[in-house]
């Protein structure tokens, strides 16, 4: 019963997919969702590692995710985590207001850039790894040439905290949420406004672009969750919750449900197609903050304000693991590009970086082997082949515990050498082609040597740059006049089309009630 009910999910959450068999996948090198073999977590069983299992389970098995490191950096809470592309770097952002660009190369370095006035609330890596983007208090959202030069760009618009940002998956935009109950959507390339959302009645914590672009999930502080259409700009669906807020919201890999973080502790998953309320998920004992899904669609991991991370396993309805490590609430946590880590940030200051490992293993032999190292709830009732209502996990679940107390593979590496990048003028020019390295100072006499023999016979070119520095110096207060005109018109655009929108309704209702009125007259004529 449990298995037809995995597989009718799997059809509802990856559109295509026929019966969710593992074994199809192995047979064919891929995962029973299209990934390739060992990139997803539905992948052929390694060599050797098939039927490993079978006896009583013990702490720390090959398949159980591990703590590869804690990074220490911050000094106040970690609120956003983001990978670039290839998994080389990650980003995280804090109330210190402080980025912090880390590259997780063999010798591992980091860089913090500065520049937003207040706490930052958000932070995400375009989908090249080009360009990052940062959300916070001061109102603004920031994006960041992730280089040296520390350049950044400002887009001023909102008039209140800024609570989320993320990237489109072309990287050619960007959406913001914020305390003044509005969504945002801004050109990257030329770093202006597009278009604004509104219809929620209370602060919007986060909102989401969905896979193909087409449509944006937002959650707010009103109760509701809200679907847009992004060519029409309307809103096109809504899901209420009347339990609680929800904190965060995303979509899962193939665009069809989404996923959304509860104030009161619960996790839940809606089919944006069917309108359905799939999956709903009490494992935590408080807030639970932040969701990311595996790229493979068949995992979701949670932080909570309870101190921990949970793994859920989407398919079979069940939660696999509890994590352990931070000493407070967890704030935030992503997976990266591939899912092969994940990283998280509480407001211990930490941030914990994670190997998955059960993504290595076939679907069906991760369930097989966490069997008998759990509890499992009861099996879902008959009716819940076609849920009338959607059946609940609760807090009594039981699951594998990793504690990185005892399991943590490297406790003695030290943090890396964290070196300032100074604020630089803004971005002056669409943001194309790749950006450089980051390299740190403290080079080797033979590159110091090398640099300056460059600089020597590149030194008219090196003067010429420092007169435009000087120029742009000159120009930096003109700028900023018009950037503080262009805010100013941006906010009394809204309030038109705010006005506007209002007018438009009271003329609907003048025609409505005008038609009636003509009715009624011609009835009484007859």
């Amino acid at each position: 019963m449990g298995g037809r009910r995995a597989a009718l999910l799997a059809r509802r959450m990856n559109p295509g997919l026929g019966r969710p068999r593992l074994e199809r996948g192995a047979r064919t090198g891929r995962s029973a969702h299209g990934l390739p073999a060992g990139k997803g977590s539905a992948t052929a069983p390694a060599a050797g590692r098939g039927n490993q299992d079978g006896g009583q389970a013990s702490r720390g098995r090959r398949e159980d995710p591990i703590l590869i490191r804690p990074f220490h950096g911050h000094t106040a809470a970690v609120t956003g985590v983001a990978f670039n592309a290839n998994a080389a770097g990650m980003v995280t952002c804090s109330v210190d207001r402080l980025l912090i660009l880390w590259k997780l190369t063999t010798q591992c370095r980091a860089y913090r850039f500065e520049g937003h006035a207040e706490a930052l609330t958000s932070v995400d890596f375009s989908p090249d790894g080009q360009v990052l983007a940062s959300a916070s208090h001061d109102h603004t959202v920031r994006l960041w040439i992730p280089c040296i030069h520390g350049e950044s760009s400002v887009l001023k618009g909102h008039t209140a905290s800024v609570r989320s940002v993320s990237f489109s998956h072309d990287g050619c935009s960007v959406v913001s949420a914020s305390n003044d109950k509005l969504i945002k959507v801004w050109s990257v390339s030329y770093q202006r406004l597009l278009f604004t959302l509104f219809q929620h009645t209370g602060w919007v914590r986060c909102a989401k672009f969905s896979p193909d672009g087409r449509l944006i999930a937002s959650c707010s502080e009103d109760k509701s969750v809200i679907i847009w259409d992004t060519r029409n700009k309307i809103c096109v669906n809504s899901f209420s919750d009347y339990e609680g807020f929800a904190t965060f919201v995303d979509f899962n890999p193939s665009g069809t449900c989404i996923a959304s973080a509860g104030s009161n502790n619960t996790v839940k998953l809606w089919d944006i197609r069917t309108n359905k309320l799939l999956q709903h998920f009490k494992v935590h004992r408080a807030g639970v903050n932040c969701v990311s899904f595996h790229p493979s669609g068949n995992y979701l991991i949670t932080a909570s304000t309870d101190g921990t991370l949970k793994i859920l396993d989407l398919l079979g309805e069940r939660l696999i693991y509890t994590l352990h490590g931070h000493k407070g609430p967890v704030l935030c946590v992503a997976f990266s590009k591939g899912g092969e880590k994940f990283a998280s940030g509480g407001m211990d200051t930490q941030v914990l970086l994670w190997k998955t490992n059960f993504d290595t293993l076939d679907y069906e032999d991760v369930l097989k082997h966490n069997f008998r190292r759990t509890h499992i709830d009861d099996p879902p009732h008959i009716l819940d082949i076609y849920p009338r209502s959607p059946h609940l996990h609760d807090e009594n679940l039981n699951s594998v515990e990793v504690d990185p107390s005892f399991d943590v593979p490297d406790k003695q590496t030290p943090d890396p050498v964290v070196i300032n990048i100074r604020p630089a003028s803004y971005i002056s020019t669409p943001v194309t082609g790749r950006s450089e390295e980051l390299r740190s100072p403290s080079a080797s006499p033979s590159a110091r040597s090398s640099k300056r023999k460059a600089e020597n016979e590149s030194g008219s070119a090196v003067h010429n740059v420092e007169q435009q520095r000087g120029i742009s110096s000159s120009v930096g207060r003109v700028l900023d006049h018009i950037v503080g005109q262009l805010h100013l018109l941006t906010l009394t655009v809204s309030v038109l089309e705010q006005r506007l929108t209002n007018t438009e309704d009271k003329l609907k209702e003048c025609i409505k009630d005008q038609q009636e009125m003509l009715r009624e007259n011609r009835t009484n004529k007859i």
